[in-house]
């Protein structure tokens, strides 16, 4: 039999190397995630894949390494059409087919998905207590980091698009991706994870789509994929491992493949059935508690970072005006017209003036350099932090409102429609309608109690999650700790290094005075009041 022969060791070489590419530190055993991930990449449909799990009697459990052949051979019998069946593996080893699963450059980026994915499971918030996450901040950070890129050439032959190059850390992979694949990936999500924050996307375009929005979008789209690659659960998910490991155009299909064989969290969720007990007594005064402080909070960090963005346009607008200023020095400086002595006087001030005016133009464009590195650093560190918490306490928001428009207002609903089921049937009763009429009310107050248990479940599991997510919530306030740190540092990194460059150009100008009034040059303190001007009155106070 094939299972005597792959038992042995007894198959074709192509299978050993399949194995060796998928699992190159020579793992025994595959997660049952980066299983369905091997078995969503043979192109296979999710009916398909499901019967190669019952022919080969998969388990909740690792998949070891002789299962791992068996499922090669399946793959090739399916994609060669034939009918799955365990008979398909009494054929002789050397008869086995080959399975199509991409070349083994697709494969080795595939195990480096497939070891983060095992590597992630000791990430993952899981404690005595399960209602309570034990990541830090910095836990979430290892978890990935993700780019994304604008790619400058427009493609399309009639409507032009733009495409954006996604690389991730975990999966060491780099992908290209349009925006309408952001939209599908975000949308299965929001179907597999409707209990979680799920952050939103950026609108697809404005009237005007110019380069400050193109940008602006692009910070958005990066930020969405790492708030998902982040996320403790979430981020573990075959929907996000397709998403930065599938190449081609058929993403989209792919995406619908994985949600369709797991379902919703719920449904593939070992504590589905455990949330009422998980979830603690006061939970509904405590969730109503953090949700008005999260609402302040979103209040004061929205104000926060608007501020912060005026603080990183001014140092933008500052350097800009110091280009302008170096500009028309540079203008007067080169100025030809002829002067006449009756015009001049006994002032030499102008030719003074134009000499002066030559060296200082190159130390404003220096300046100027700094300020703009300055915003631009204040934008990346400080901006952005900022940005990302806000999109992080929006998603909350728009969690909460999914449980009370959705599950909430669902059970309520149920709950209604079984207590006028009751009254319809007791007043049938009553009447002595036909037995026939009163069992198929009956059946129907079931099958409607069925649904309401069912509700209740997803009610509480619901609630569950939202007890987790607002954790998350104060776990990522870490965000404004640094934000602040990082303005604190680009400020005095800033003012340091201006410094140097105007107390540089300060001896300049005071020689332009003194060059003036016909007195001789000499260097003066930085700190030493010009003798042509009076102190200031803070000058004179101190």
């Amino acid at each position: 039999m094939a299972e005597d022969a792959l038992s042995s060791g007894a198959l074709p070489s192509c299978y050993r190397d399949v194995y060796h590419a998928v699992c190159p530190g020579n793992e025994e055993k595959l997660s049952p995630t980066a299983y369905r991930t091997l078995l969503t990449s043979s192109g296979l449909s999710s009916s398909v894949q499901n019967q190669i799990i019952e022919v080969l009697k998969i388990s909740q459990g690792s998949v070891s390494r002789i299962d791992l052949y068996r499922t090669f051979a399946l793959i090739a019998f399916a994609q060669q059409g034939h009918p799955l069946s365990p008979h398909l593996l009494e054929v002789p080893a050397k008869d086995l087919p080959q399975p199509e699963l991409g070349s083994l450059k697709h494969l080795h980026q595939l195990s480096g998905a497939l070891s983060s994915d095992e590597d992630s499971v000791c990430t993952e918030p899981l404690s005595e207590d399960p209602t309570i996450l034990t990541m830090n901040f910095e836990d979430l950070k290892q978890l990935d980091t993700v780019g994304v890129e604008l790619i400058p050439e427009k493609k399309g032959l009639f409507l032009k698009h733009v495409e954006y190059e996604v690389t991730s850390r975990r999966f060491r992979t780099t992908v290209y991706r349009r925006y309408n694949d952001f939209v599908a990936f975000q949308e299965m999500l929001l179907q597999r994870f409707p209990y979680r924050l799920v952050p939103s996307l950026p609108p697809k375009k404005m009237l005007r789509a110019d380069r400050e929005f193109i940008e602006s979008r692009r910070k958005a789209l990066q930020r969405f994929t790492n708030l998902v690659a982040r996320h403790p659960v979430i981020s573990r998910d075959s929907l996000v491992h397709t998403f930065h490991t599938v190449s081609g155009n058929d993403l989209q299909g792919k995406l619908k493949d994985c949600l369709r064989s797991t379902g919703d969290e719920f449904m593939s969720s070992s504590l589905a059935t455990q949330a009422k007990e998980l979830v603690p007594t006061d939970f509904q005064a405590r969730f109503a508690s953090s949700r008005d402080k999260l609402r302040i909070l979103t209040a004061s960090a929205g104000r926060l970072r608007d501020q912060a963005e005026r603080v990183a346009l001014r140092a933008v607008g500052n350097a800009t005006d110091l280009q302008l200023m170096g500009k028309e020095m540079s203008i007067l400086a080169s100025d030809g017209t002829p002067g006449t002595g009756s015009q001049n006087g006994c002032s030499n001030t102008w030719g003074v003036l134009k000499r002066t005016l030559k060296g200082i133009p190159p130390e404003l464009t220096v300046i100027a350099d700094k300020a703009s590195q300055q915003g631009k650093r204040e934008d990346e560190d400080v901006v952005e932090k900022l940005n990302y918490l806000m999109d992080l306490l929006h998603s909350f928001k728009e969690l909460c409102d999914r449980h009370e428009r959705g599950v909430l207002h669902d059970h309520q609903k149920a709950l209604q429609k079984y207590g006028s089921m009751k009254k319809q049937m007791m007043s049938t009763a009553i009447q002595g309608r036909e037995p026939g009429a009163v069992e198929q009310l009956e059946s129907r107050i079931v099958q409607q109690e069925t649904a309401i248990v069912n509700m209740e479940q997803r009610n509480y599991y619901s609630l569950f999650c939202l007890h987790l997510e607002t954790q998350l919530i104060h776990v990522n306030l870490d965000l404004v700790a640094q934000a602040v740190c990082s303005l604190v540092a680009s400020q005095a990194q800033g003012h340091r290094e201006m410094k140097i460059i105007w107390e540089e150009l300060q001896p300049k100008l005071h020689s332009v005075i003194q060059g003036c009034n016909g007195t001789p040059s000499s260097p003066l303190s930085p700190l030493t009041p010009s003798p042509s001007f009076p102190s200031s009155p803070i000058q004179t106070q101190r």
